[in-house]
This record gives structure tokens, C-alpha cells and sequence, in this order.
């Protein structure tokens, strides 16, 4: 999408120095795609302490390494 936006100049002068981005078109991309990822975390966040864990984790750990061993042992 093409737009027309008015950006401070020091700012954007601060933004391409600190990134090392080229240009300002990557510099406000990569600035949207870093707020979006923040806000989605944000909505991750809303999930803490109501989900609950319904596995054993002492099997899955023992799971994954013995099966880690297993297919090491068929390069062999």
C-alpha cells in the first residue's frame, strides 16, 4: 500500500542509525512489524495462569532425549 506519512527527521535520522537499516521505507516496515509482534505477545500474555498443563513433562523430557539416542544410533 502506498501512503504519504510526515516523520519527525531526527527521529528517522535515530531510527536508520540504530537499526542500520537503509532506507526509511524499511525502517517504518520493520517499526509496524515490531508493534504488531508486541501486541501479540500482549494477547498471549492475556492467556497466563487460565490454561493448565495435561501432560507429564518428566516424559516428554525422557521422550525426547531417548528418542533423540535412537535416531543417532541409526546413523551409526
Amino acid at each position: 500500500m502506498r501512503t504519504n506519512i510526515i516523520i519527525d527527521d531526527l527521529l528517522m535520522a535515530n531510527i536508520l542509525k540504530v537499526t542500520g537499516v537503509k532506507t526509511k521505507r524499511e525502517a517504518v516496515e520493520m517499526g509496524l512489524k515490531t508493534l504488531l509482534m508486541l501486541k501479540q505477545q500482549e494477547a498471549i500474555k492475556a492467556f497466563k495462569g487460565k490454561l493448565t498443563w495435561q501432560d507429564d513433562f518428566d516424559k516428554m523430557k525422557f521422550d525426547y532425549y531417548s528418542g533423540r539416542i535412537q535416531r543417532l544410533d541409526r546413523l551409526f
